[in-house]
């Protein structure tokens, strides 16, 4: 088991920046995927961004390419998301998800655990 706990949401302007926080505990993180997805109002829950905990390989959605940076810290057992030049549409609530193995999913039915999730609101 992998229990996941996100933070840092909230309200930015449009062209701000934040940074989410996932507190993860449980099973050796060590041998996980970890990854960020995203769900606006009305739409279907899609990828955001995904790290191999082991080696740190990358992989992000087109749309946030370039704009967020996913990172992890392996002391604290935590997966951040740094997201800068944000814009109205990344307005969604904000899940943390982990996966076991090395390959970085883009594929939302591959992650077995997931967090609550954190509201992001970008006023345009």
């Amino acid at each position: 088991q992998v229990q996941l706990v996100e933070s840092g949401g909230g309200l930015v302007q449009a062209g701000g920046s934040l940074r989410l926080s996932c507190a993860a505990s449980g099973r050796t993180v060590s041998s996980v995927v970890m990854g960020w997805f995203r769900q606006a109002p009305g739409k279907e829950r899609e990828f955001v961004a995904a790290i191999a905990w082991s080696g740190g390989s990358t992989n992000y959605a087109p749309s946030v390419k370039g704009r967020f940076i996913i990172s992890r810290d392996n002391a604290k057992n935590t997966l951040y998301l740094q997201m800068n030049s944000l814009k109205f549409e990344d307005t969604a609530v904000y899940y943390c998800a982990a996966r076991a193995g090395l390959v970085v999913d883009s594929e939302r039915g591959a992650y077995k655990y997931w967090g609550q999730g954190t509201q992001v609101t970008v006023s345009s």
